[in-house]
């Protein structure tokens, strides 16, 4: 169960991450893919962060994910400068795809498909 001081630092990182991500991503991955944070979920003791990333308009979302990995310092500095005054330690952050989005459009297709046979069935 998340405690209420839990789900305020998250929505916390979550905004502004996204913002920190709009600022130096160009410089990190370039300007076609798209990123997007979708989740923050933080530990208990406050002290991690785990960021789930959608990422759009490329082939490989793993790589964007680790180029996002070897420039976590200077996208923690980003978020100290954001956000030093609302928190007294910057939790350490970990990176992950979030596929929810993926999926859903994997089981769209695969309900269309049915659909289709079924109606051809008919």
């Amino acid at each position: 169960m998340e405690t209420k001081r839990q789900s305020q630092v998250a929505e916390l990182i979550l905004r502004n991450f996204s913002y920190v991500l709009q600022e130096q991503g160009l410089y990190i991955y370039g300007k076609k893919p798209l990123v997007t944070v979708t989740h923050v979920k933080v530990a208990s003791d406050l002290m991690l962060a785990r960021v789930y990333l959608s990422v759009y308009n490329v082939e490989d979302k793993n790589e964007i994910i680790e180029l996002i990995k070897v420039n976590a310092h200077a996208l923690t500095q980003g978020m100290y400068q954001r956000i030093k005054k609302q928190m007294r330690r910057m939790p350490v952050f970990e990176f992950f795809i979030d596929e929810t989005l993926d999926e859903m459009y994997r089981v769209d297709e695969l309900f269309k498909n049915l659909e289709g046979n079924k109606l051809k069935g008919l």
